[in-house]
């Protein structure tokens, strides 16, 4: 079944996909909305299709390119879920030691998205290491609707103390020059925020499209910010203006953009919210920004 390109969606459609991936609405509710732009030809199956990831033909890098070394690990996380696995992405090439990133993924566990946004970093010139918060409930089970029941399980502020304790686990690699920083994404977004406020030593942190900590945890915050936002996202845009009051009047040190006509998700290349323009854009700047602070 060929697939709708995001030109050929209503835009409504996407704000629909949102609260279902967000967990709002379920599945057979996502459904029974379908049908309202089902018109013109358009069938309720097409539109789901659609809107599902497509992780078979969007991996930007290749699990054995030769640009770098990546396998799964275990490290300890004492104050989360204790044993936690995480995919460890190394640049091949490189003399010396180079700086960390912790990959934090969405609502739904360290799917092949976030697997390859690990990679990504890794060529970059990175040593990466994508977690996985359901690592205690048996790891992603494979399909990102299985992952939100899952992550669901869990408690928030537990994955914060796994994610804190891969940047611990980072840190101390013979690898890593002990420069860290973190990139997330929705979820994840709030994750690298957190972490911001947790993490004194933390060098950088860039949230995409995140939820934002309140007044009195931003006055923590030490780490340079990089914050990235899509234009339509009015969900998590509704909390920028007290962040960057709340930024300002701690003089933390931070780069905002917001992209004008992209998605939550914008950044995630495996559905149709994906805007390669501002993608790219977002991830130029992030590289950029973690090469200023961490080198």
């Amino acid at each position: 079944m060929k697939k709708l390109t995001r030109e050929e969606i209503n835009p409504e459609v996407f704000d629909l996909y949102d609260d279902y991936a967000h967990n709002k609405i379920d599945r057979r509710k996502f459904v029974e909305k379908l049908s309202i732009y089902a018109i013109g030809g358009l069938t309720v199956s097409t539109l789901m299709s659609s809107m599902m990831p497509d992780y078979e033909t969007t991996r930007l890098i290749a699990e054995d390119d030769d640009r770098l070394s990546s396998d799964y690990i275990n490290y300890d996380s004492p104050k989360g879920g204790g044993s936690m696995k995480g995919l460890l992405s190394k640049p091949t090439g490189t003399s010396g030691k180079v700086p960390g990133v912790v990959v934090v993924h969405e609502n739904r566990g360290l799917n092949p998205y976030i697997e390859d946004v690990g990679r990504r970093t890794a060529v970059d010139g990175f040593i990466s290491l994508a977690p996985d918060a359901l690592t205690p409930l048996g790891g992603y089970p494979g399909t990102d609707d299985e992952g939100r029941t899952m992550q669901r399980k869990r408690d928030r502020n537990e994955m914060l103390e796994d994610f804190i304790a891969a940047y611990e686990y980072l840190k101390n690699h013979p690898d890593c020059n002990g420069k860290i920083g973190v990139v997330g994404f929705c979820f994840g977004g709030w994750i690298a925020n957190m972490m911001a406020v947790k993490v004194p030593t933390l060098s950088a942190s860039v949230p995409f499209y995140g939820g934002q900590p309140s007044a009195e945890d931003t006055a923590k915050i030490n780490s340079p910010l990089m914050l990235q936002y899509g234009g339509l996202d009015k969900r998590v845009n509704a909390g920028w203006p007290a962040y960057e009051e709340a930024l300002k009047a701690n003089n933390v040190k931070y780069e905002a953009f917001v992209y004008e006509g992209a998605n939550h998700g914008f950044h995630n290349n495996t559905t149709p919210r994906y805007d390669e323009k501002a993608a790219d854009l977002a991830w130029s700047r992030t590289i950029r920004f973690f090469k200023e602070n961490l080198a």
